[in-house]
């Protein structure tokens, strides 16, 4: 197989690995089959994240048509796969705001609540749940108005805190997530579906863990709260300090028989496109599917590493692609820039690269949004800051104002595929020739 141009390989492993989490590939193998006629059971399908339209879907067309089933599954602006979207199915997909909430979500939300209560022992609650979720599943705790629930995210995606944080946090200023949706449930069977957008794969972190128990503690919140200098309306803080506002642990006996499945994650995605590289004749190295950390600063280990391949063959031999994936983070200093964790990371990569030849970059996010931005990420190439400089771009001046999305944009060099309807989080490809 002859091996195309670095631009368009790049690209082709990014879209091998979103197409390897694609919920109709994938949903299919973990399907429970449906309540039994006898039974007079009933299946319920609820859910939210980015990838929900796509979830929905594709259990729409995979669940057998003469079983009843009847539900609804929240998703990102945008999101809802345009046959769905035309053509709807047995689930109702809402849009809603990511990553701050919105009224939709809060409307869409409550009518899930409802949904899933008065429900009997012999029902199937089918819980669709992907990345995205925190934001658009949102009830918040007693108390508590959207507003606070919105400036509390805003502070949230600020602060440089790490996701299995921030969910934390979430977690325990929600009267939906960290298992309460479930125990709204109760004694319905939940079985809850899940693809992965959290490193290390961990179920309850997925989306804020609506179906699962949860082992953090109000403790664990204000520690991180503290720790990251977020101020709390009076009445979080009076619920975190009473102990008022603790999620259900596990061993609660209202999570009896429930299963959880995690059908698609960011190494599968990586291994995909570790494959497709291979095919081409290219040796292919995945670091790792859990890297975290700023995201400049990530950005600039990674170029260290492919500057070491490109002038010493160290540790490994050119020609190649190292792959990573998980989900850095970008702690804001100032205001006004346009661009997201993958943009942070490139612009941290090709200052460190210092236009070092044979190397290209491409780091995208799986959902195909960069933050809040039109481009999913954008690519690095060995005269990136070159043509910038002729074109008068000041790119550290860019990182400083966290301003990624002009300055690629400028260049020709965004990423822009359009909402993907899976969430496997970062994708990171370098190419050293």
């Amino acid at each position: 197989m002859t091996m195309p141009p670095p631009r368009e390989l790049l690209r082709a492993l990014y879209d091998t690995a979103v197409a390897r989490a694609l919920p109709l590939h994938t949903l299919g193998a973990v399907l429970p089959p449906p309540p039994t006629a006898a039974s007079g059971g009933r299946t319920v399908v609820v859910g939210a994240g980015k990838a929900g339209g796509a979830m929905a879907a594709a259990f729409d067309a995979l669940w057998p048509a003469d079983a009843p089933v009847s539900g609804l599954v929240i998703t990102r602006y945008g999101h809802v796969p345009p046959a769905y979207q035309a053509r709807p199915g047995r689930i109702e997909v809402v849009e809603a705001a990511h990553p701050v909430p919105d009224a939709a979500g809060l409307d869409a939300t409550r009518r899930i609540a409802a949904l899933v209560q008065g429900l009997t022992a012999d029902d199937l609650v089918i819980a669709l749940v992907s990345g995205g979720g925190s934001s658009l599943l949102t009830m918040p705790a007693p108390g508590l108005t959207l507003a606070d629930k919105q400036a509390i995210n805003q502070a949230l995606l600020k602060s440089g805190a790490a996701i299995d944080e921030m969910n934390t946090v979430r977690k325990h200023l929600s009267a939906i997530k960290g298992g309460r949706l479930a125990a709204l449930a109760h004694p319905a069977r939940v079985v809850t579906l899940l693809i992965s957008d959290v490193p290390g794969d961990e179920p309850g972190v997925i989306a804020s863990g609506p179906t699962l128990p949860d082992a953090s503690t109000c403790a664990d919140t204000l520690a991180i709260c503290a720790r990251y200098g977020l101020e709390l309306p009076a009445a979080a803080r009076a619920g975190l300090d009473s102990g008022a506002f603790e999620t259900p642990k596990p061993g609660d006996a209202r999570f009896a028989g429930h299963t959880c499945q995690v059908f698609a994650t960011p190494q599968q995605s990586l291994e995909a496109a570790a494959a497709q590289a291979r095919g081409w004749g290219l040796a292919a190295h995945i670091l790792s599917d859990e890297v975290e950390g700023e995201s400049r600063v990530v950005g600039q280990v990674h170029a260290a590493l492919a500057r070491a391949v490109a002038r010493r063959g160290q540790p490994f031999a050119a020609p190649c692609v190292i792959l990573s994936g998980g989900e850095t983070t970008v702690t804001v200093r100032s205001k006004g820039g346009r661009g997201g964790r993958a943009g942070e990371f490139l612009m941290g990569c090709a200052l460190a690269l210092q236009g070092q030849r044979g190397v290209w970059v491409l780091a995208a996010d799986t959902d195909g949004i960069d933050g809040i931005e039109s481009n999913a990420g954008a690519i690095v190439t060995p005269d990136t800051l070159a043509r910038a400089q002729a074109l008068g771009l000041d790119a550290r001046g860019a990182l400083d104002r966290h301003d990624s999305q002009p300055f690629f944009a400028a260049l020709g060099d965004l990423v822009e595929p359009g909402p993907t309807f899976t969430n496997v989080n970062d994708f990171r490809a370098l190419l050293v020739l």
